[in-house]
């Protein structure tokens, strides 16, 4: 891909994946108009290492240009310095002070609403930060309050884990994730489940229909589970997409998530 260059980045940690790349609409455009929403973007890559950031650097840039007001969220992952608990931990502190750095940084994004938007197991992460205050009080994730985002935008997100570990989704990733399916497997589970951990803020859950890598059953079971809480969500199954052509802003199916964008901003 070519290098998408960003406004400036910011750093939420000492580790050198602890940061977010902020973008934001073209100068002359945000003179006249300042950004209509800050949106967190949480990328995936099942958990893994080899996949960070970068790779959703053109839905970055495409929202930038559109308006938005663009960080990048990178954490630590598994086969580098993550996964149980360090990839949880990080994605937890970045919703909760990324925000506020940013508009240290970039005063034009002060008092912005803030939208979570997540892809596959960074859609997994971004239900997870928005159910936080589920969480039982002695866990180290727990909030006493809802986070302070609007909205979640998860695309083709990693939703119910505890069917994509029966499923065994990419070599088992999601035992990998939690440690294994040791004496500590269900209370892991159930600190990280999406299912188990309706949103205060409104969700919509954009799936392609031929999506082979994350299963639309995924995105059915998290939305029949938190419904069933009276949580405020909607499920936008993409009739011809499978599981990339849903972040790549050349496609068809790109407007399908920018509308889900605008209506969460909307709710908000």
């Amino acid at each position: 891909m070519p290098a998408y260059p960003v406004d400036l980045v910011v750093r939420y940690g000492e580790h050198p994946d602890q940061l977010a790349d902020l973008r934001l609409p073209p100068a002359p455009a945000r003179q006249l108009h300042p950004p209509s929403a800050l949106v967190l973007v949480v990328h995936g890559g099942f958990w893994r290492q080899e996949y960070d950031r970068h790779h959703t650097d053109p839905l970055a840039a495409d929202l930038a240009a559109r308006g938005y007001a663009v960080a990048s969220v990178e954490y630590r992952r598994l086969g580098g310095a993550g996964g149980w608990p360090e990839t949880f931990d990080d994605v937890a502190t970045a919703v909760d002070v990324v925000p506020a750095l940013v508009s240290s940084a970039a005063p034009v994004t002060v008092g912005l609403p803030v939208v979570l938007l997540g892809h596959s197991a960074g859609g997994h992460l971004a239900l997870w930060a928005a159910g936080r205050h589920r969480l039982a009080p002695d866990s180290r994730w727990h909030r006493t309050l809802p986070t302070p985002i609007g909205g979640v935008v998860a695309i083709a997100p990693v939703a119910d884990l505890a069917r994509a570990a029966d499923l065994g989704l990419d070599d088992s990733v999601v035992e990998e994730l939690l440690g294994g399916r040791g004496h500590e497997w269900a209370h892991r589970l159930a600190q990280l489940d999406p299912t188990g951990l309706p949103p205060a803020a409104p969700v919509i859950v954009v799936h392609g229909a031929r999506d082979r890598h994350v299963p639309l059953e995924l995105g059915r079971r998290y939305v029949d589970a938190v419904r069933t809480a009276r949580a405020t969500v909607t499920l936008d199954v993409v009739r011809d997409a499978e599981h990339f052509l849903l972040i790549d802003p050349a496609s068809p199916a790109w407007p399908r998530v920018l509308t889900a964008l605008a209506r969460v901003i909307g709710d908000t």
